[in-house]
């Protein structure tokens, strides 16, 4: 697979600077390249030789701080890198269509044309699956569910009965879609659980990431809106209504029955209580704990959340502190003098 500097600059459109005759084997990140291969470079500070490790070549942005090593110049340096990395390790084929015989299938489950089904899935009964799905080993789909065209569960995905997922929706290992929402009352003293008898829905284009859990609603849907995308090991109770792409990264929590705008952030670690509704185009910081509605476009950060602005203010308090301490103590001192010099005794002083 070893190419030149030159084809690689011509395959991604780049200005070559330096000599195109070198031969480039593959490519590596910033640091970890070996002789042979090349790198991306993205920032200007990013142009020492102890950064650029034993890498032969790189590419940078138009107009990048010239560097010790052959480069390749482009306009998006992370597209024309994804290239280069394809090249050099090509991605799997798509697999072949085709049902295995290893796999369980309800009689009354319904399979367009196109669709891959390996060893070891099982579809229910009205199970409903579109053009071009392909199910990964494990997988389960209980009775009812529905597949848009285009779907990818990768293995052990398992949807519970009437899930339905929107064409070209990724869901990845161990995603679990449709569970019982965490809902008891109390009857005669012992925790009955609440009704079930809702489900899920996901849009189209959404992506599940590995080990995240979606509860059915209670008696309607808990609703995923077109094109979010959620990361690995979230958690979104019943009842909840996320908007259209919005960002949910790793351990985010969100209680029941909460509501989400379009384009809403979720940075790592959120927590969000129930009943609440993040606004369109929120953004809510790592760590944040939210217990009240935020607004549209505002950034919440801390716990409790408040507002970025404020949360600067009380930063800068904060960090003050150990200097407001001494000058408190300077000004009990200084206040103990003047009380010595009137005479006065401390209960004097307070009166």
């Amino acid at each position: 697979m070893a190419s030149t500097l030159a084809e690689l600059a011509a395959w991604v459109g780049g200005t070559l600077i330096g000599d195109g005759s070198v031969r480039i084997t593959g490519a590596a990140p910033l640091g970890i390249a070996r002789a042979g291969e090349i790198t991306l470079l993205d920032s200007t500070e990013k142009t020492h030789r102890q950064q650029l490790g034993e890498a032969t070549a790189a590419v940078a942005p138009r107009g990048h701080a010239p560097c010790t090593l052959p480069t390749i110049q482009v306009d998006d340096v992370h597209a024309a890198f994804t290239r280069i990395v394809s090249h050099f390790r090509p991605p799997l084929a798509r697999p072949a269509a085709g049902i295995s015989e290893h796999a369980r299938i309800a009689p009354s489950a319904r399979i367009a044309p196109g669709v891959t089904i390996f060893s070891g899935v099982t579809v229910g009964d009205d199970v409903r699956i579109g053009r071009g799905c392909v199910i990964h080993s494990g997988a389960h789909l209980f009775p009812g569910c529905t597949l848009g065209d285009d779907v990818v569960l990768f293995p052990n995905v398992v949807l519970y009965e009437n899930t339905v997922v929107g064409s070209r929706s990724i869901l990845h290992s161990g995603a679990v879609i449709g569970a019982y929402g965490f809902g008891y009352k109390m009857v005669d003293g012992r925790y009955q659980v609440s009704a079930q008898l809702g489900n899920v829905e996901l849009g189209a284009d959404v992506e599940i990431g590995a080990c995240t859990t979606i509860d059915r609603g209670v008696y309607g849907p808990t609703v995923i809106g077109e094109g979010t995308k959620i990361d690995n090991q979230v958690m979104i109770a019943h009842n909840c209504r996320i908007g259209r792409h919005n960002i949910i990264c790793s351990q985010v929590g969100i209680a029941g029955s909460t509501t989400t705008g379009d384009y809403v952030v979720m940075a790592g670690q959120v927590g969000v209580r129930d009943h609440v509704h993040i606004g369109e185009g929120a953004v809510l910081c790592a760590k944040c704990g939210v217990s009240n509605d935020v607004p549209a476009g505002e950034h919440m950060l801390g716990n409790p959340a408040t507002t970025l602005r404020e949360q600067k203010l009380k930063q800068a308090v904060f960090t003050r502190l150990p200097e407001m301490r001494k000058q408190f103590k300077d000004f009990e001192r200084a206040l103990e003098r003047i009380e010595q010099r009137l005479g006065m005794r401390p209960d004097q002083a307070a009166a």
